[in-house]
């Protein structure tokens, strides 16, 4: 008797210390902008990869390659703010559906091109789908996350740039090599970002309140810990022609411009520079790329890690921020500086492990969208500085092109990026990171 009248007291409390437990919705969203931008990459890389056997069956001269790798940037960089500015109008889930899906299908009617004018125009239509990707990620950063949150959320939604390069190699060339055929390998990728991209729409909401499986702890948790810093740094309305002569928000696309040409240029060339200036094969070359690019991704997770839990402990924004910011960027100059004196290819490879570890902390820049903005301009804000750090990505691999072929070494390519290295550290040190509580 009493063990039947104890079974429904017993489910009770155990339901009730669930229902008091916050769920972790929050994560599993940021867990799937880390795949959607990792996938961004990959799919980026297919027309690298594939290049050699594409340039001879379309019969290509080399301008004609450059024009080709360099029309995703152009299209993916001049899209950035009418990107942002719908993210900051419509619904961010719909526009990371649809764009998702889109850049799928681009990469999968690539595969039946018939020419290189053809193949051309689907790259440009793959750079303006991918476009609303990384500020989607800002934007939903300012939403569903704490103060004390945005460091490791910011991580996981850069993070994809370093494991996608690392991963999307081998993926990519794994399936030419599978299926003899560069244009099967970019379907099947193509189709598979298709159905990642309905599953994510699917999962992923505005904000914690519209989400099925948010309980009520979760969104207590989200919704007071962002009501108390909106209280206060007083509630101000985000207005965007006064945002964009802040000091804070103009150093901010200088430094994630001087961030982005040091890992693009480091993306572009590095694999050029191992073979050349240390004679590694490909296959070694491939070896040390994915090693390179995989402790980047660690140390981004990690830096946004740090970096919150300082924060929960105490620290405050500024000091958190600029010590990690110039922290990172010093030793990453530091390493770069020892790879341009350093002749061993071991201690060159570990080197710019120790550099990609580190600089890659500042991927924590996507975070300040949404605290310099609020929620109702990060997008727009997160749209400008990813303008800034692309436009650098078309420039900048040019620029060390010029460099490297009238000096005839990487030497002063190398000193490049030790100054945008420092550039990354004053710049940083600029930027007020304290919530401001803007609507």
């Amino acid at each position: 008797m009493n063990s039947k009248t104890a079974a429904p007291g017993l489910t009770k409390a155990a339901d009730d210390v669930a229902a008091a437990r916050p769920t972790t919705v929050r994560w599993r969203i940021f867990l799937i902008l880390l795949l959607l931008s990792a996938i961004n990459y990959i799919d980026r890389a297919s027309l690298s990869v594939a290049m050699p056997l594409i340039s001879s069956e379309f019969e290509m001269t080399p301008a004609m390659e450059g024009l080709m790798l360099s029309a995703f940037f152009w299209s993916y960089a001049l899209m950035q703010i009418p990107g942002g500015m719908l993210l900051d109008r419509f619904q961010v889930r719909n526009i990371v559906g649809v764009a998702t899906v889109g850049w799928g299908f681009f990469q999968a009617i690539a595969g039946g091109a018939h020419s290189w004018l053809t193949l051309l125009a689907t790259r440009i239509g793959l750079g303006v789908a991918e476009s609303p990707i990384m500020p989607a990620g800002a934007k939903l950063n300012g939403a569903w996350l704490t103060p004390n949150e945005r460091g490791r959320g910011a991580t996981l939604v850069d993070g994809g740039a370093p494991l996608g390069t690392a991963l999307g190699a081998i993926i990519i060339a794994g399936l030419i090599t599978w299926f003899d055929s560069w244009r099967i390998a970019f379907v099947i990728a193509g189709v598979g970002t298709m159905i990642v991209g309905v599953w994510a729409w699917w999962y992923i909401r505005n904000n914690p309140a519209e989400h099925p499986k948010v309980n009520a702890a979760e969104l207590a948790y989200i919704t007071n810990a962002n009501a108390e810093a909106a209280k206060t740094n007083g509630e101000r309305k985000a207005i965007l022609k006064d945002l964009l002569k802040s000091r804070s928000v103009l150093a901010m696309f200088a430094g994630y411009a001087c961030y982005n040409s040091v890992f693009y240029g480091l993306l572009t060339w590095m694999p050029s520079y191992l073979h050349k200036a240390h004679n590694l094969d490909i296959k070694a070359m491939g070896g040390a790329t994915f090693l390179i690019f995989m402790c980047g991704f660690v140390g981004e997770i990690f830096g946004g890690w740090l970096a919150d839990k300082w924060k929960d402990a105490g620290g405050a924004p500024n000091k958190v921020m600029r010590s990690m910011f110039a922290g990172s960027a010093a030793i990453a100059a530091l390493c770069i500086l020892l790879v341009a004196y350093t002749p061993d290819a071991v201690t060159v490879i570990a080197l710019l492990c120790v550099a990609l570890f580190f600089i890659r902390w500042c991927g924590m820049y996507w975070c300040l969208p949404a605290i310099l903005g609020g929620k109702s301009k990060a997008g727009v804000l997160g749209g400008s500085m990813n303008f800034c750090g692309n436009m650098v990505g078309v420039i900048v691999p040019i620029l060390i092109g010029l460099i490297v072929q009238f000096t005839g070494s990487y030497f002063l390519a190398l000193i490049f990026f030790v100054v945008m290295a420092f550039g990354l550290m004053l710049f940083s040190s600029l930027i007020d990171y304290r919530e401001r509580g803007l609507a």
